[in-house]
């Protein structure tokens, strides 16, 4: 649920996004893809057009890593059971095939928001309704509208910039609660010598991922305040503007949880993706990317996506590729 109880202190989410843009029936009243629309030909072909080299980085955290999974603290870590190994055949609980050929299979138990994944639409919501308007209701059971599988149905192609927040400030992680705007975004970019364009896939390093691998997983919960975007009207504005199609960070929520100046609780999911309809890319993992674009000075290149086909799901596991 997006937004806390509003008291005397605390405005609730409706009032702090009230007057803001939203993209509902731009793209027509079944739209359930959003922003992503933003993605035609002609940005696809952009995204081609960023590629220089033919490197390819892949941005999965791994599932099932023995350090544990990045998630948010509350889910499930995932559980992996062979269900058919060399030791049914040793004890003869499994013939093998004609020709002496043997084989394993194995199962998976996962939270679909487990591992590095794209949200649906109608994941976070207020006064319930989703984006474009549907009502929360249809959530119920699995999602009837707004799911994740028209965005996995779609695919995500186009050129994608890298902004690196940590490397600007000179740290290899940001801090635990560290913020940052639009602003500190386009001065980021500056540095880099790159600039954000309209319709890009816009991707943010805080370093966060790589803090989990180096710390662990109990000293990176251990009172857990993620770095990330802060909420401002000016913010949405500017993400509304530039038309982004997809949100992607190595970061859990890809904002700080509670806004520090009204107390709400995940306004930029409310702002930016059930009103603009901006897809959530979360979990990336961005080291070995970054440390490429530093070396070699190219933070632009094509960025595709498939999310896991999932009917009803709030989310999905995704593995995204870059090609420089």
């Amino acid at each position: 649920m997006c937004g806390i109880e509003n008291d005397k202190n605390h405005p609730n989410t409706r009032q702090l996004l009230e007057g803001l843009p939203k993209n509902w029936g731009k793209w027509g009243p079944d739209d359930e893809v959003g922003a992503l629309n933003y993605l035609q030909q002609a940005e696809v072909l952009r995204g081609v057009a960023a590629v220089r080299q033919g490197k390819t980085f892949t941005l999965q955290v791994q599932i099932g890593h023995p350090g544990g999974d990045p998630m948010w603290p509350a889910r499930n870590p995932s559980m992996r059971f062979n269900t058919l190994d060399r030791s049914h055949y040793q004890a003869g609980k499994q013939p093998s095939m004609t020709g002496g050929a043997e084989y394993c299979d194995d199962v998976i138990f996962m939270q679909l928001q487990g591992s590095t994944q794209y949200d649906a639409l109608g994941h976070a919501w207020y006064d319930n309704q989703l984006w474009n308007g549907y009502d929360a209701s249809s959530t119920v059971g699995g999602m009837a509208k707004a799911s994740v599988l028209p965005i996995a149905e779609r695919g995500v192609v186009g050129r994608a910039v890298l902004i690196d927040m940590a490397r600007h400030r000179g740290k290899k992680y940001l801090g635990r609660g560290e913020t940052f705007n639009h602003l500190d975004l386009l001065a980021a970019a500056q540095a880099q010598g790159v600039a954000i364009e309209k319709r890009d896939i816009l991707i943010i390093r805080t370093g966060s991922m790589g803090a989990f691998y180096e710390y662990g997983k109990t000293e990176f919960f251990k009172d857990l305040v993620e770095p990330g975007l802060t909420y401002s009207r000016e913010l949405v504005d500017w993400f509304n503007q530039m038309e982004i199609p997809n949100l992607v960070t190595d970061t859990i929520a890809n904002e700080v949880i509670t806004d520090p100046v009204s107390g709400v609780q995940i306004p930029l999911h409310c702002a930016l993706m059930r009103n603009l309809g901006i897809a959530f890319t979360e979990i990336v993992l961005l080291e070995e990317l970054a440390e490429d674009c530093a070396v070699d000075g190219q933070w632009t290149f094509l960025y595709t996506a498939a999310p896991l086909k999932i009917v009803g799901g709030s989310g999905a596991p995704v593995n995204p590729i870059v090609i420089k």
